[in-house]
């Protein structure tokens, strides 16, 4: 199976007037529902408005709210480690119920414009430039995702051609079906995993935010480190 993760980022709109070829799902975030008509999934968190959400969706569709994606991302280590982002979530969510050989994502580069367009709607807001303790560093958040997604037999491909804090390889839409996975370093994996369990920073509710007074950061960054060390 190959998903296409959709995001909200201006270059998100190239997606419009593609042939889905190769795709079997189409998850969106938030608002890229509105970029085209064939999604197959919606995922937004609890404060995504009810005004931007779909006020039809067809029986192929479905909307993933926080009951869903949430254990989903627990079964990967939880927030804090994965990144409290809706790009790395909608990741972790399709790996945990799709379990697919491809990923590819477009616009979900997490690259914000100091002026002009920041998503393919005009200027959001820009979550992955919040305060928070679980998107220290966006690379690092994504080369565990890459890690884990391998280990899984699955590809993480950037649709995107553009600059992107993402370290996934890059392709083009026709290659997609051709990705295949890395082969991450094992010393790293397993001294990243092993100290994650050590910490045991668990978010069963998702609500990471309890630990932003108490965590061992210098421990946060070394373990980003180690996932940075597993994909080079």
């Amino acid at each position: 199976m190959i998903v296409l993760i959709l995001g909200s980022g201006p270059n998100a709109i190239e997606a419009r007037d593609w042939n889905r070829g190769p795709i079997d799902k189409i998850v969106a975030i938030n608002n890229a529902w509105r970029i085209r008509d064939d999604w197959d999934d919606l995922i937004f968190p609890e404060d995504f408005p009810e005004e931007r959400r779909p006020t039809e969706i067809s029986e192929q569709q479905d909307l993933i709210e926080a009951e869903a994606f949430v254990p989903a991302q627990n079964a990967f280590g939880g927030f804090l480690f994965a990144g409290a982002t809706m790009a790395f979530t909608a990741a972790y969510w399709t790996l945990h119920t799709y379990k697919p050989k491809v990923i590819g994502f477009l616009g979900c580069d997490m690259v914000y414009a100091a002026a002009g367009s920041t998503h393919f709607y005009g200027t959001g807001t820009a979550d992955p430039l919040r305060d928070d303790i679980s998107l220290r560093s966006l690379e690092a958040k994504s080369a565990r995702l890459m890690a884990l997604a391998a280990m899984q037999g699955c590809a993480m491909i950037n649709l995107s051609s553009g600059a992107s804090r993402l370290v996934f390889a890059r392709s083009p839409l026709d290659r997609l079906d051709r990705a295949t996975p890395i082969e991450p370093q094992g010393q790293p994996v397993t001294k990243a995993q092993a100290w994650e369990q050590e910490l045991d920073y668990t978010t069963p509710d998702g609500r990471h935010a309890r630990y932003t007074d108490t965590a061992d950061l210098a421990a946060l960054d070394a373990i980003d480190q180690l996932w940075l060390e597993a994909v080079r």
